[in-house]
């Protein structure tokens, strides 16, 4: 029982990571119909700027706050010099774009930075808590915390505000929208620029647990993004249940059969919900209403 409440700990924040790198994919999809395969590398991003901040003398949480500010910038750079001017490619095309735009942050990243693993302090006290048999850190509980504040923020933004209505209005219908005063390109932009602070919050919240490097984003985009298909491409609680399902699978495979098939396992594992259900857990029904 105490080896399984403690993979059960590890499961639930390492899926919580992937829950909210899955929420950056569906926030771009459910307006934009676009695949950003550089989503992994605004987590990188978020950890990797962080450490910048942090090496020069800044506050930690104005570092923190800084890190967030600059990333959503460079997501919105990137939807409006690159991804607005390929509107009209097909979503292949698209797709091997923003696998570009990946390879090219990728690439920044190990020059500037290197190609090593950077150290960042934990948000709080390093001191493990025993909950029963099983121990877990405070930065565990900050991810779990993270994830939660994510999911309530976007159920408060696209339920509950003019913008997200109007986010939903471009999701469902752009030309409608369009003739109701709405902007398809600037709800396009928000949609990059939160998905990016998504991205490397995310980023922040794993860098004290998983050491940045310059390539971290790779495995983190491919697992967040099988969160959101898991789920259901386009649905927020989908990808929430997705990023969950994926960091159990993993933890309990790492420890009840090997830690070097842990991935295997996992993708195994989504591979046969796929088969039986290939919609997603949710589906895609909620797109029609912008997917959140």
């Amino acid at each position: 029982m105490g080896e399984f409440l403690q993979f059960s700990v590890t499961g639930l924040t390492i899926g919580s990571i992937y829950a909210i790198v899955a929420l950056g994919f569906v926030t771009i999809y459910s307006v934009t119909k676009v695949i950003n395969l550089a989503q992994g590398e605004f987590v990188m991003l978020g950890g990797m700027i962080m450490f910048t901040f942090l090496n020069i003398g800044i506050n930690y949480w104005i570092s923190f706050l800084l890190t967030l500010i600059l990333v959503m910038i460079i997501g919105w750079l990137v939807e409006w010099t690159i991804i607005r001017r390929a509107k009209g490619a097909d979503p292949i095309s698209l797709i091997i774009l923003t696998i570009g735009i990946a390879i090219f942050i990728r690439g920044v990243a190990s020059v500037v930075w290197g190609k090593g693993q950077v150290r960042i302090p934990a948000f709080s006290s390093n001191q493990s808590i025993n909950i029963g048999p099983a121990s877990i850190t405070p930065q565990s509980m900050w991810v779990v915390f993270i994830m939660l504040l994510v999911v309530i923020f976007l159920y408060i933004l696209i339920d509950k505000t003019i913008v997200g209505k109007a986010f939903q209005a471009c999701s469902a219908n752009p030309p409608a929208a369009r003739l109701m005063g709405i902007s398809p390109a600037r709800m396009s932009s928000f949609s990059f620029t939160l998905s990016a602070g998504l991205g490397a919050l995310a980023g922040l919240a794993v860098a004290p647990i998983l050491f940045p490097a310059y390539d971290m984003g790779v495995m983190l985009g491919i697992k967040g993004f099988s969160a959101a298909i898991l789920g259901g491409l386009g649905s927020a609680p989908g990808a929430v249940a997705g990023g969950l399902i994926i960091g159990f699978l993993e933890s309990y495979g790492a420890g009840y059969i090997s830690s070097g098939l842990k991935d295997a396992i996992a993708f195994t594992a989504i591979l046969l919900i796929l088969l039986i259900r290939p919609s997603g857990i949710l589906g895609e029904k909620n797109v029609g209403k912008g997917g959140l």
